[in-house]
């Protein structure tokens, strides 16, 4: 059984850094893509950052230039390194995988504070 595990949230001033990490375990294929979506109340959930297994990447327009978006393909992990935060990346963050059949898998999030 696939299972993806998020780390690296945390609470952290504007124009600070944080990394989130994912890993992925109970898949003996590499995934297609892995990315990073975010999540506010009353919100739908959105897209973040996304890297394909080539390492074609794909960020939204409110985070490019701050954010970078990384993998290990050999260890199904991703990451993503968040630098210069604003108060409204504040959110919970969900790891997100997609296998070779199209079935996507989600973690648990991790959530992300940004004060002002």
């Amino acid at each position: 059984q696939v299972q993806l595990v998020e780390s690296g949230g945390g609470l952290v001033q504007a124009g600070g850094s944080l990394r989130l990490s994912c890993v992925a375990s109970g898949s003996t294929y590499t995934f297609v893509t892995m990315g990073w979506y975010r999540q506010t109340p009353g919100a739908q959930r959105e897209s973040v950052a996304i890297i394909s297994s080539h390492g074609s990447t794909n960020y939204a327009d409110s985070v490019k230039g701050r954010f970078t978006i990384s993998r290990d393909g050999a260890e199904n992990t991703v990451y993503l390194q968040m630098n210069s935060l604003k108060p409204e990346d504040t959110a919970v963050y969900y790891c997100n995988a997609v296998n070779w059949n199209g079935r996507g898998y989600w973690g648990q999030g991790t959530r992300v504070t940004v004060s002002s």
